[in-house]
C-alpha cells in the first residue's frame, strides 16, 4: 500500500469506488481510523469497502448501535461509530476491545471519542468536504498508513 496519498472524489459513486479499491488492501488484524465531519462520507466509504469484500446487503450507519458486524470467510469487519460517546470511559465500559483481534478489521468513525483507549491504527482515512459557494462539490480523501501493511 502507498504510505500516503490524497484523491479528489467527485461524488458518492467515487467515494464508493475508493472504498471498493481500499478493500483490496485490507488484512485481518487491521484497525482503521475514519476522520471527517458529519456528512463527509465516512459511512459511504465503509459501504464501498464492504462492497469490495463482496457484501451485497444493506449497510447501516452504526450511529445508534455503535457497532455493525459483518462476517466474511476468514475475516470479521466491525464498523464502529463513536460519535455519541461523551468520554473515553464509555469505550471501556462498552467492552469493545475484544473486537480488535487477529481475525478482525475494525473501522472506527470518531476515534478521538475513545481517547487513548483505542488500539493504534494501521491506517488513517480522512474525508473532507469540498465546498464552493457553501455547496458540496465533492470530497477529498486522504489515506495515510501508520504501519507497514505488507
Amino acid at each position: 500500500m502507498i504510505e500516503h496519498f490524497t484523491l479528489e472524489l467527485a461524488d458518492e459513486a467515487a467515494t464508493l469506488e475508493a472504498g471498493r479499491q481500499f478493500a483490496r488492501q485490507l488484512s485481518a488484524g487491521m484497525t482503521i481510523y475514519l476522520h471527517g465531519d458529519l456528512g463527509a462520507g465516512k459511512t459511504t466509504f465503509v459501504r464501498g469497502v464492504l462492497q469490495g469484500l463482496g457484501y451485497q446487503g444493506k449497510v447501516k450507519s452504526p450511529t445508534y448501535t455503535l457497532v455493525e458486524p459483518y462476517a466474511f470467510d476468514g475475516l470479521n469487519l466491525y464498523h464502529f461509530d463513536l460519535y455519541r460517546f461523551v468520554d473515553e470511559y464509555e469505550w471501556d465500559e462498552a467492552g469493545f476491545s475484544e473486537y480488535f483481534n487477529a481475525t478482525s478489521v475494525c473501522m472506527v468513525e470518531w476515534p478521538q471519542k475513545a481517547g487513548t483507549l483505542l488500539p493504534a491504527p494501521a491506517v488513517d482515512v480522512a474525508l473532507t468536504l469540498s465546498l464552493s459557494a457553501e455547496q458540496v462539490t465533492g470530497r477529498t480523501l486522504t489515506i495515510a498508513a501508520r504501519k507497514s501493511l505488507s
